[in-house]
This record gives C-alpha cells, structure tokens and sequence, in this order.
C-alpha cells in the first residue's frame, strides 16, 4: 500500500474511533433516537437526490436500513446515553464480528474452525471480561444494549452481503434514508414531543456540530475514502486498520472526555481486538473469499470471510456494511 493511502486508512480508522466522542457530545444536546434520526437524515440528505437509483431490489435497501439505521444505532446510542462510555462503546461494538460469524454459518452456509475459530473465541473471552468489568463498575444495560447493536450490525452484514450492491457507496446512501421515519416516530413516541421539541429549540452550534460530524465527516467522508481504498487494494490488506478504531475511540475518550480505563478494561481490549485480529488476518485470502468473489461480485464496499467491517467499527465475518 502506497504512504499516502497508508495515511488515507489510518485517517479513516482516527475518525471513526473519535466518531464515538462526538456521538457522546451530541447526546447532551438530543434524546438519542431523534440524534439518530437527525443523523441520518443530515447523511441521505441531498445524497439521495445525485446518487441515481439503488442498484439492487428495494428489499434490500429497506431491510438493511432497518436493521443497521434502527437496530444498530438505536441501540447504540441508547445504550450511550444509559450511561455506555464511548470508549467502551467503540470497543464493545466490535463484538459484532463474532455476530456475524455465527450469523453467516446459519444464514450462508460458510464454517468457521482453525486459527478463525481459536480468534473468535478469545474475542468472545474479552466481550465476557468487559461484561463482568462494566457490570462492576458502571451500567450494565447501556452495555447490554450495546451488545444487541452489536448482534443487528452482524445481521445488516449479512443482509448486506447477499444484497452484493454494485456501488456501495450510493446503496449506503439509500440505506441510510431508510432509518429516518421510523427514529423519529419512535422518538416521538418513546421520548415524546415535548423532549425533541426542546432539543430541537435550545440547538446550538454544539450541537450542529456533532450532528454534522457524524452525518457528513464520519459516515459521508469516511465511507467514501474507505470505500476508494477497498477499489483500490485486496480487501484482505484494507480491512485491518479498523482494528485501529478502538484504539483511536479509547484514547480520544480518555483525552477528551477524561475517561479512565480499568484494568480488566484493557484486558477486556487485549482478548477482543487480539482474538479479531487473529480471527481476520486467518480467513484473508482463503477460499470462502473467492468464492464470494464469484457468486456476490468482489470489491462492493465490504469484505469477505475474515475481513472486516468499518462501521462503528471493525472485523466481519462476512461481506459487511461500512457504515458508522
């Protein structure tokens, strides 16, 4: 990989970690479903209307969008406002590699045994250690909610591989006008419209901000340098610098936002991104990536068996979304 693209990946993987800070701060200015609702509509928003038409049946777009924009970030932002550290979150997410593992044996045939065996497993030790670390000291159902939008993200991926879009970049953007509606009638129902009409009248630049970061720098700007490198390089040599997003999302946490990390903390860190790591670098190249080749179309934006994914993000076991 040439420097400049070296650099390129390691600037995506800095503002996906940091993504988790600023979705902390924009949680102080919105009720976390219409956060989410207002986020996507800032991403789809006036994307849809110059990408053309979705290249692939709507089913996809709408079942994708639902699972990724209402599962996923649903949760996730709920579970940060229950009280989830954005460090913790942006490692915990990463959880959703084992989902996805376990999701594509069901739903796609594929196995999982050898070295990727051994790596899920050790990542599936530390998910046990940051439970038992965040049940110690701190919430346990942010961090469960957290989980369960790590277990929606596999889904998506999975949906999002046997969509196999030919431009992941203008299906993301159709994916992520999917979300809006349904976040706001929840949050309309859920946090009621007193709450979201007081976000909405005491919004200042902070909170624009935030909203913008995570609408047009983190999912806009990071999708689609993301998406130039995987057309440019092997998925296999792209997709393990989103094992830096935790790294970055940690330490932007303790820096910005003073958050400490225990020791079973960084035990927790060592055993998933370590297990992940192992888990990926095993199932690169191997033969269930050419066979997605073939049947799914190679280099759509997400990756094969043993790659990973990107989205709040890091490793799949799957051809996965990339969205953060």
């Amino acid at each position: 990989m040439r420097p400049h693209h070296l650099l390129l990946a390691v600037l995506v993987a800095a503002l996906w970690g940091v993504n988790f800070v600023v979705i902390d701060v924009g949680l102080d200015h919105f009720p976390p479903l219409l956060f989410g609702a207002l986020r996507f509509l800032a991403a789809a928003v006036p994307a849809v209307f110059l990408v053309g038409r979705p290249q692939v049946k709507w089913r996809w777009v709408i079942g994708v969008g639902l699972v990724l924009g209402v599962g996923k970030f649903g949760l996730l932002f709920v579970g940060m406002r229950s009280g989830m550290p954005a460090g913790l979150s942006s490692l915990v997410l990463q959880a959703q590699a084992v989902f996805t593992a376990l999701f594509a044996v069901v739903a796609l045939g594929e196995r999982v045994r050898g070295a990727r065996a051994v790596g899920l497993a050790v990542a599936v030790a530390g998910i046990v250690v940051a439970a038992v670390d965040e049940g110690l000291s701190g919430p346990f159902l942010g961090f469960a909610l957290v989980i369960g939008a790590a277990a929606f993200w596999g889904v998506s991926n999975i949906l999002t591989r046997k969509a196999a879009a030919p431009d992941a970049f203008r299906f993301i953007v159709w994916v992520s006008a999917v979300p809006v509606l349904p976040l706001l009638l929840l949050s309309l129902a859920v946090e009621g419209p007193h709450a979201d009409a007081e976000a909405l009248r005491s919004l200042d630049w902070g909170g624009v901000g935030a909203l913008l970061f995570v609408a047009w720098v983190s999912t806009v700007l990071g999708f689609g340098l993301w998406g130039h490198l995987l057309r440019t390089y092997d998925a296999s040599a792209v997709a393990p610098f989103s094992l830096l997003v935790p790294v970055f999302g940690m330490s932007s946490a303790a820096l910005l936002l003073d958050e400490g990390v225990s020791p079973l903390g960084w035990c927790a860190a060592v055993l998933l991104v370590g297990g992940i790591a192992v888990a990926s670098f095993a199932g690169s190249g191997r033969p269930a990536f050419r066979r997605a080749a073939r049947t799914g179309g190679a280099r759509t934006g997400g990756v094969s068996t043993g790659g990973v994914s990107t989205g709040g993000g890091g490793p799949a076991a799957a051809r996965t979304s990339t969205t953060q």
